[in-house]
């Protein structure tokens, strides 16, 4: 999937989901779980355990999902994770060389900065789309909506507290996306295996997201 798929199907969706298990029996119902729910884009964070196991695993399951890659924090990260079959990256920082890299070989890339200079900065590199990162502690919609106004020619896809409260917030404020973590997994209820929660949690968050999504008139969505 090149970049400008993965921005096309980023807009239809709207919302990725980031994994975060303490091991792969947990991870695997998880990400079925969501998926029942109507989530089809899917983070495995690489400082999990074998992440490069449970991307393999989540590929063979979900086929149909788009299975990623976040917490990238170097070139041979970016390697390994290619190797292991992402379909994108996002990494919490801006390093120019890795932006690099991804554009070489052709992985949609997303790293993340907060203030306009290091959102610019990303862009200019060659970035995907920006990671606006962690944006409840900056202001959340609020903060977003003021980076538009300058900044609206930029994908932003803000993550870090981002809930089934705020998520509508930001992309009416002007996000592409938004990434969610333990606001959309309870870790309580990964910790019980309770799935049916995880997939009712999905559900009201895609349903949230519905005036946002884009959908093409003529064909289904592409998967």
């Amino acid at each position: 999937m090149d970049s400008l798929a993965f921005l096309a199907l980023l807009r239809q969706y709207r919302a990725i989901a980031v994994l975060r298990c303490q091991n792969l029996d947990q991870a695997l119902p998880l990400a079925l779980a969501l998926a029942a729910g109507g989530l089809r884009f899917m983070e495995v964070t690489w400082n999990s355990p074998c992440p490069g196991q449970l991307l393999t695993q989540l590929r063979q399951s979900l086929p149909h999902c788009q299975i990623g890659v976040g917490t990238l924090l170097s070139i041979a990260d970016l390697e390994a994770a290619t190797a292991a079959g992402a379909a994108f990256a996002f990494s919490p920082h801006t390093d120019q060389a890795m932006v690099t890299w991804a554009v070489n070989h052709g992985l949609p890339f997303v790293p993340g900065a907060l203030t306009p200079s290091e959102i610019v900065t990303a862009w200019q590199a060659g970035a995907t789309a920006v990671k606006v990162f962690p944006i409840t502690a900056v202001g959340g919609a609020a903060y977003l909506r003021s980076l538009r106004g300058p900044l609206d020619n930029i994908p932003l896809v803000p993550t870090g507290g981002v809930s089934l409260e705020n998520a509508p917030q930001l992309l009416e404020a002007g996000a592409m996306a938004v990434g969610l973590s333990t606001a959309l997994c309870p870790s309580q209820a990964i910790a019980r295996g309770d799935w049916d929660l995880i997939t009712t949690r999905a559900q009201a968050l895609v349903e949230s997201l519905q005036p946002f999504t884009r959908r093409p008139r003529e064909d289904r969505p592409v998967i």
